[in-house]
C-alpha cells in the first residue's frame, strides 16, 4: 500500500507517513458502511441522540490532544485549533437532539390520513479540504449520523490526522463499527469512487469550485444527492459612516486567519471613497502589528500556507501587483507569505477577481451604495461578507442586495453551527449546519392511508 508523508508547513518536517487507501480499499469501506446502516438507522433515537453525546464528550477529553495535531499538520494556530475542536464537539452535541426530532407532517386530505417521514439515505460520502479538517468533518458526519445514515469521510491528503483520529475516538465512544468510516487517499481514487459507487447516495463536498463541478456532473450519472460549499470572493463594505478603527482593526481578521485559506475570507475590501484615505492608514498598523509567529508559539495569530505549492500560487498573485504594504513572516523554514494589502482600481484584474486563497487583501473604493453593491456581486462568486455601517436601514437594504448566503453587519461572523451556511451562485449548492440540516441526509416520504 502507498504511503503519503504529512509534513508540518512551519518547518518543513516530515510529521508522519499515512497509508492510502486503493480503490478496492474504498469499496470495502463503502460496502462494509452500506452493511452496518440497517442497524445504525434501527437505532432507538433516544439511543442514537445519547451515543451522539458520548461521542462529544469523548472529543471534549482530547481537545487539547486534537488541536496539537492541527497545529503540527495544517499549521493552524493554538487558539484556532482548540476552536476548531471544540467546535467538532459542539456540533455532535446539537445534532444530538436531532434523532428525536425528526418530525414529519400530517396533511390534511379527505378520504384518508396523510403523513410524512423523513428516511435516511444510506451511505454519505463526504470529501474534507484541507483548510479546515475538523469542523467541516464534524459539519458533515454529525447532522449525518443524527438522521440515521452511516458514513465514509475522506480527509485531505495534506491533512487527514485529526480525521483519522476523530474515527477512532467514535469507535471509542461506542458507535457500531462501519458507521463513521476514515478513508485517507487521493482524491482521484476515493473521492472519485465516492461519486461513481452506487451504494453511496450522497456525496457532501468541500473544495474549489472546478473540482465540485466534476463532483456533480459525476454525481448526475446517478442522480446522487450533493452538497457542494465551493469557492468565494468575498467583500468587506466600509461605508464613510461606520466606525471606520473598528473596522479597520477587525479586516485583517477577517481575511488573514488561517493565512487566508479560507473560502469566507473578506478578500475584498471595498471602502467609501470619502473614507478610503483615512480607512487605510487605520489598517497599516493593523496589517502590520499582526503575530505572524510559528503556531507552536501559543501567541501566534497567523501561520503558514499549507504547502510548498500553495505558497507558490499566492506568491504568483503578488507578482503581478504592487503591494501597498504588509505584516512580517518568519524566515527560515516553513511556506511563509506576509500578510499582504493591494490596491486595485481595475475591477477586471486577477487578484480582484481569483480567489487568492492567501494572506492578501485587494481594497478599492466605491461611490455610493449602489456601486458598492454593484461592485459586490460582480463575481461568480457568493459565499459570504461584511458590511460596516453606522445605519440600519442601509446595514439591512445592503445585506438584502449582496448575493450572498452569509453575511454580517459590523462583524466578520460567518458560521455558527446553529445557523444554515452556503452559497450562491459558483460559491456551491444547498446548505450545512443550522436546525434543517440532518432533513438534507434524508428522503422525505409521503404516505397516504385511506379510512
Amino acid at each position: 500500500m502507498s504511503t503519503f508523508t504529512v509534513i508540518n508547513p512551519a518547518t518543513e518536517q516530515p510529521v508522519v507517513d499515512v497509508p492510502l487507501t486503493d480503490l478496492a480499499g474504498a469499496d470495502a469501506a463503502i460496502e462494509a458502511a452500506h452493511a452496518a446502516f440497517p442497524a445504525w438507522r434501527a437505532v432507538a433515537p433516544g439511543e442514537r441522540a445519547r451515543l451522539l453525546r458520548r461521542f462529544a464528550t469523548v472529543v471534549e477529553e482530547h481537545v487539547e490532544e486534537l488541536a496539537e495535531l492541527e497545529v503540527r499538520n495544517a499549521g493552524h494556530t493554538w487558539g484556532n485549533a482548540r476552536w476548531e475542536a471544540g467546535n467538532v464537539r459542539d456540533c455532535l452535541n446539537y445534532y444530538s437532539g436531532a434523532p428525536e426530532r425528526m418530525s414529519g407532517k400530517q396533511i390534511p386530505v379527505p378520504g384518508g390520513v396523510d403523513v410524512t417521514f423523513h428516511e435516511p439515505l444510506g451511505v454519505v460520502g463526504i470529501i474534507v479540504p484541507w483548510n479546515f479538517p475538523m469542523p467541516i468533518a464534524g459539519w458533515g458526519f454529525a447532522p449525518a449520523l443524527a438522521a440515521g445514515n452511516t458514513v465514509v469521510l475522506k480527509p485531505a491528503e495534506l491533512t487527514p490526522l485529526t480525521a483519522i483520529r476523530l474515527g477512532e475516538l467514535a469507535l471509542e465512544a461506542g458507535l457500531p463499527e462501519h458507521v463513521l468510516t476514515i478513508v485517507p487517499g487521493k482524491g482521484s481514487v476515493v473521492g472519485e469512487r465516492f461519486v461513481t459507487h452506487p451504494l453511496v447516495r450522497k456525496v457532501v463536498f468541500t473544495g474549489s469550485t472546478e473540482v465540485g463541478k466534476r463532483v456533480m456532473a459525476g454525481c448526475a450519472e446517478q442522480v446522487k444527492a450533493v452538497t457542494l460549499e465551493l469557492g468565494g470572493k468575498s467583500s468587506n463594505i466600509v461605508f464613510a459612516d461606520a466606525d471606520l478603527a473598528a473596522a479597520a482593526a477587525a479586516a485583517p481578521y477577517a481575511v488573514f486567519d488561517n493565512a487566508g485559506q479560507d473560502c469566507c475570507a473578506r478578500s475584498r475590501i471595498l471602502v467609501e471613497r470619502s473614507a478610503y484615505d483615512e480607512f487605510l492608514s487605520l489598517l497599516q498598523p493593523a496589517v502590520t502589528g499582526l503575530r505572524v509567529l510559528d503556531p507552536a508559539d501559543e501567541a501566534s495569530e497567523m501561520g503558514p500556507l499549507i504547502s510548498s505549492g500553495q505558497r507558490d500560487s499566492v506568491r504568483g498573485f503578488l507578482d503581478e501587483v504592487e503591494v501597498a504594504f504588509a505584516g512580517s513572516a518568519p524566515t527560515g523554514p516553513g511556506w511563509w507569505v506576509p500578510p499582504s494589502v493591494v490596491t486595485v482600481d481595475d475591477p477586471a484584474s486577477r487578484i480582484w477577481r481569483e480567489e487568492v486563497f492567501g494572506p492578501v487583501v485587494a481594497v478599492m473604493p466605491f461611490d455610493d451604495e449602489a456601486d458598492a453593491v454593484a461592485r459586490a456581486n460582480d463575481t461568480e462568486y457568493g459565499l459570504s461578507g461584511s458590511i460596516f455601517t453606522n445605519d440600519l436601514g442601509r446595514g439591512l437594504r445592503v445585506a438584502r442586495a449582496v448575493e450572498a448566503g452569509n453575511l454580517s453587519v459590523n462583524s466578520h461572523s460567518s458560521v455558527r453551527y446553529w445557523t444554515p451556511f452556503g452559497g450562491y451562485k459558483q460559491s456551491g449548492l444547498g446548505r450545512e449546519l443550522g436546525p434543517d440540516a440532518p432533513l438534507a441526509f434524508t428522503e422525505e416520504k409521503n404516505v397516504f392511508i385511506a379510512h
